[in-house]
């Protein structure tokens, strides 16, 4: 059976993985616009993406559904979503899984047509997204953000709007649990290789937790009330963040 065809134009707020991972996989289906803090984020865009790239956020005015992918900071996203200038009936979602989506609503002022869209690193490859959304949201707003998801091939799961909703509440005990491993004296490498071979896991957690990021996972883990390892931290200070940066656990 043919899908109709996605009608939301699709605006991106934002130039990370994240984003251009959403903005890749929303231009194989529609029309998209995508908003970069810098001139220099710009061009790494326009590099990552085939969708028109912006500075101005004027750009996204017309546009009827606008993701946010910015920094995991309230008071930013929320200073954002105040110059942010949409049409009364657009929907405004956040990429975010830590932070209360009820609060992001109420700061966007249009709780009624906001939710969360929490995508999968890399997007292009993880078929799940986890929905959340304010107690103001519409059935209109909820059915839009599921259809989005289902035109993009994913499957959308409504959740409960609790920090790190399900995947991370779960899964950042567990990589905390194996950097104590690491803390008693076990190499990473034989941590992961344990777990690849031993639970089937496509990624041990040391890894995973450089491919996520070491400053990432800090966040989440204070967000969600783990007991972030004092390893952790120590990378953290020293740089090391993990892949991005060309080292975390391992070298890149």
């Amino acid at each position: 059976m043919l899908r109709a065809p996605m009608t939301e134009r699709i605006g991106i707020v934002g130039s990370g993985a994240i984003a251009t991972g959403i903005a890749r996989a929303a231009a194989e289906h529609g029309d998209v616009v995508l908003w970069a803090r810098s001139e220099a984020s710009a061009e790494r865009a326009r590099d990552a993406v085939e969708a028109e790239v912006y500075t101005d956020l004027d750009a996204l005015s017309d546009r009827s559904l606008v993701i946010e992918a910015v920094v995991e900071d309230q008071a930013e996203k929320a200073a954002l979503y105040a110059r942010l200038r949409l049409a009364d009936d657009a929907l405004l979602a956040s990429t975010t899984s830590s932070l209360s989506v009820a609060e992001l609503g109420r700061a966007s002022g249009r709780p009624d047509r906001f939710g969360g869209l929490h995508f999968f690193n890399p997007v292009h490859r993880m078929e799940l997204v986890e929905l959340a959304f304010p107690p103001e949201a519409t059935d209109d707003t909820r059915g839009r953000l599921r259809a989005f998801c289902e035109h993009l091939d994913k499957t959308p799961i409504e959740v409960a709007d609790v920090p790190g909703f399900v995947v991370n509440r779960l899964l950042f005990p567990y990589l905390f649990s194996a950097v104590a491993l690491v803390e008693d004296g076990m190499p990473p490498e034989a941590v992961d290789t344990c777990m690849k071979l031993g639970a089937g896991h496509p990624m041990g957690p040391l890894a995973l937790l450089d491919f996520v990021g070491i400053d990432v996972a800090i966040a989440i883990g204070e967000s969600i009330g783990a007991e972030v390892p004092g390893r952790l931290r120590e990378l953290a200070a020293a740089g090391r963040f993990g892949k991005k940066s060309g080292a975390g656990f391992y070298e890149y």
